[in-house]
């Protein structure tokens, strides 16, 4: 595990990682759950490769990305006065748009829709002014399905859709379009926000094939001339996916190299931690465990009420994998009916506060030490193993059951 104390140094090792003059990795898999900062890691990154260095004189971006910043660049218009030309508005003012009308993507954009979703799209554009030139670039998408025209998708179509057009624009710079000479780098941050896990099973699939492509990518003489991807992630489901995709062979393919890391915030600040995964991706309720773990920690951690939403979180997913319902199935394995009966009240009620991760707030006494005693018989009949985590603290002995 290698400490960082900034973003920079984090980026430094990436990069680091993706151009080792004794073995270059092609990609770099990380995982981290949310709040962590994978967003501004992705922001470092692109712009530590616009800055002018004695590599970069010209300052020249070497970085196509996508993250919650290439989201943000499509707003959802609702047309409240005429009711009926619904549709999802693109930044004109952005650069991600300045090669779209040249790059003739609708086609490439319509195959990989065609494998998500059933709807159907039609871009409309207009001429803008950069500079002294008038360019044209897209203004909005409409979107129909049969004879319906102008139709509101929801939040998971729209968000597929845009994911979409990236992966077409990607494959335009795996072609060696002239608008992207410069790049050397994909950087993409969970690109699958909304989308149910069979669609997660899908996009990972298809990104990985596209990423096996970055990774034996050649120029036009033949010589070898690969982008490099680093992939962030704290969706489970997803990232096991690529790990798995990536690390096996495909007909006479080989595997790509590659290295999955998980990252970690351990003390809110501005530290970070990268530990190697090596063969096994991080699961995110063994991470979420191990977290859980050090803030239950009654020397160094901090409990927060959201806790128990993490928590009751894991809990059902355990029960899930089990193929149980609910997380009643975990409580009935503990020997004490009247401690069943505690905790299922305590995680019923506990974790449906309205609980602000931004403004957390401190959980009294009496609830941390309920919380340390929930966690450690969990923990303790379910046999988890957690790599990085403190010892589970001792509660005080419950008392006896009255006859």
């Amino acid at each position: 595990m290698s400490t960082y104390k900034n973003l920079k140094t984090l980026v430094a090792r990436l990069r680091d990682d993706l151009n080792n003059s004794t073995k270059a990795l092609s990609l770099v898999l990380v995982y981290a759950y949310n709040r962590t900062g994978k967003t501004r890691l992705s922001m470092e990154f692109k712009d530590a490769g616009k800055r002018k260095t004695q590599k970069n004189p010209t300052g020249t971006p070497d970085t196509l990305y996508f993250n919650a910043f290439t989201e943000d660049l499509f707003v959802w218009e609702n047309d409240l006065e005429g009711d009926s030309v619904r549709r999802l508005q693109l930044n004109e003012k952005s650069s991600f748009f300045n090669a779209m009308t040249e790059l003739a993507l609708d086609e490439t954009i319509a195959q990989y829709l065609s494998r998500y979703a059933d709807f159907d799209f039609d871009f409309a554009y207009k001429e803008v002014q950069q500079g002294k030139e008038t360019v044209s670039k897209p203004d909005f998408v409409s979107f129909r399905k049969g004879d319906q025209t102008n139709i509101k998708v929801s939040r998971g179509e729209q968000n597929i859709f845009i994911w979409c057009i990236f992966m077409a624009i990607c494959e335009r710079m795996l072609d060696g379009h002239q608008s992207y000479q410069g790049k050397k780098y994909l950087y993409i941050d969970d690109p699958i926000s909304s989308l149910d896990d069979n669609n997660a099973i899908s996009v990972a699939c298809d990104l990985a094939k596209l990423l096996r492509r970055a990774a034996a990518r050649k120029d036009g003489a033949g010589a070898p001339a690969p982008i490099k991807v680093i992939f962030s992630s704290h969706h489970a489901l997803f990232f096991n996916v690529m790990c798995n995709e990536m690390g096996r062979k495909i007909d006479d393919a080989p595997s790509v190299d590659h290295r999955r890391y998980f990252l970690h915030r351990p003390s809110g600040d501005g530290t970070y931690t990268l530990q190697a995964t090596q063969d096994t991706p991080f699961f995110h309720h063994v991470a979420t465990l191990a977290e859980l773990q050090r803030a239950a920690d009654p020397n160094k951690g901090k409990l927060y009420t959201f806790h128990f939403n993490a928590l009751r979180s894991v809990m059902e997913k355990t029960a899930s994998f089990f193929g149980h319902p609910s997380m009643a199935f975990c409580l009935k394995g503990l020997d004490n009916q009247e401690d069943r009966a505690l905790f299922n009240r305590a995680l019923n009620l506990l974790s449906h506060g309205a609980y602000a991760i931004n403004e957390p707030t401190e959980m009294g006494e009496d609830n941390k030490e309920l919380f340390r005693r929930i966690l450690r018989e969990f923990v303790t009949r379910f046999e988890f193993a957690l790599p990085g985590a403190v010892p589970a603290p001792t509660p005080a002995p419950s008392p006896a059951p009255q006859k």
